[in-house]
């Protein structure tokens, strides 16, 4: 969902400019591009590798007072 979303909102920029008669802010080559991808291909990659792992650490994160379970009596 966050991908199509991200698309249309650059879809949505470009046209903007277009109409506007501005520069689009993007690099103008194709390393620029290839960057740009990259970076966001990155980005959804990481997203779903981390949202499908489980928290390990969920035992050791602080409640309402902010200490640990372990510290708590």
């Amino acid at each position: 969902m966050k991908t199509i979303l991200g698309l249309l909102l650059a879809f949505a920029i470009g046209v903007g400019c277009r109409f506007a008669g501005i520069p689009l802010p993007a690099p103008p080559a194709l390393i620029g591009a290839a960057l740009v991808l990259a970076m966001t291909l990155g980005y959804v990659l990481t997203d779903r590798f981390a949202a499908s792992r489980a928290a390990t650490t969920r035992l050791l994160c602080g409640g309402p007072t902010g200490q640990p379970r372990e510290d708590r009596s």
